[in-house]
């Protein structure tokens, strides 16, 4: 996929609340500190689009982002140990979930978990919950540059096993540039697809 544009475009605190046209859209969503902001960024040749930030939970709405005119990236709130109110963060599940069940064109949900640690029971029951009402997803295996080449083979089996997946997880590093070109071709295909 060549990005001739990206650029953000509104945020919502709901998505019964969405006023922009029905494109098709990829939803981006993982545990606190997963890495989502620099894998966006990485995915669209662009270091400050997406803001980054070492404070979890900075992502609080639906952010949506219109890449080459045609179709939306959402960054998603994540899931885990952002250091909010236990009612903010019910608030933040109900808003995922609405979007999840609610908006019209949603073509993938790419879920990011950190390689170099075993998947979280919130990424396992957020793994669960897209399999079980049949959206699809793409799991990413992220900050591999943070894990030693002679494990990573171990860690991408842990997630596999643990996610019950029928092959590894994709591999992806924002600071190595490594994974862009998979993730672009899985995205690709369900944007195309009917």
């Amino acid at each position: 996929m060549i990005v001739t544009s990206a650029e953000y475009i509104k945020s919502f605190p709901s998505i019964k609340g969405f006023d922009l046209p029905e494109l098709s859209a990829i939803g981006f969503i993982g545990r606190s500190n997963a890495g989502k902001s620099s894998l966006i960024n990485h995915l669209l040749n662009r270091r400050k689009l997406v803001k980054t930030s070492s404070t979890p939970g900075k992502t609080q709405l639906l952010n949506f982002f219109l890449i080459n005119k045609a179709f939306y990236f959402v960054d998603l709130p994540g899931y885990g140990f952002a250091n909010v109110p236990v009612a903010v963060k019910t608030g933040w599940q109900a808003m995922i979930q609405d979007f999840l069940r609610l908006y019209p064109n949603l073509k993938l949900t790419v879920q990011l978990m950190d390689l170099r640690h075993t998947p979280t029971r919130e990424d396992l029951e957020f793994n669960q919950l897209l399999s079980a009402n049949h959206w699809p997803s793409l799991i990413i295996a992220n900050k591999s540059d943070k894990v030693k080449k002679n494990s990573l083979k171990k860690s991408l089996t842990v997630m596999q096993n643990s996610l019950h997946l029928n092959k590894p997880p994709l591999m992806h590093s924002a600071l190595k540039k490594t994974g862009k070109e998979a993730i672009w071709g899985k995205i690709s295909d369900h944007l195309q697809s009917e």
